[in-house]
């Protein structure tokens, strides 16, 4: 992205990937101009989750609304409205909804593109 420059993106204008009980928004990426930054929005509804996954680069969860899990390495941990989940490099997780309402996170990543690998370690693109 040029130093000299800035950019307003409106939310919802934005392309949404659909998928069963995930609704997937990037809202700044590679495909913005940006190399060293990603954000991404979901919402999950209730028992919805992500598939099992992993990414070449760090990641926080910022929980809107709603009540998660993240699975990974063999614990569960759990997150509400109002918190941060940080993520390592390359950790296979899950992103569970387990509350009653829809849930809203926002994923940021210290990467873009982002590369996401599935649990055989295979690149797998947006969507999901």
């Amino acid at each position: 992205m040029n130093a000299s420059t800035c950019t307003v993106i409106e939310h919802a204008k934005m392309p949404s990937a659909e998928l069963p009980g995930l609704q997937h928004r990037t809202l700044a990426g590679h495909e913005h101009g940006l190399d060293q930054l990603s954000v991404w929005r979901q919402t999950l509804a209730p028992g919805a989750a992500t598939p099992p996954h992993r990414h070449d680069t760090e990641e926080v969860v910022l929980c809107h609304a709603g009540r998660g899990e993240v699975h990974m390495n063999g614990k569960v941990h759990r997150f509400g409205p109002h918190s941060s989940v940080l993520l390592p490099r390359n950790v296979p997780h899950q992103i569970f909804n387990v509350g009653s309402e829809p849930m809203e996170i926002t994923g940021v990543f210290a990467a873009a593109p982002v590369v996401v690998f599935d649990a055989n370690d295979r690149v797998m693109p947006l969507p999901w």
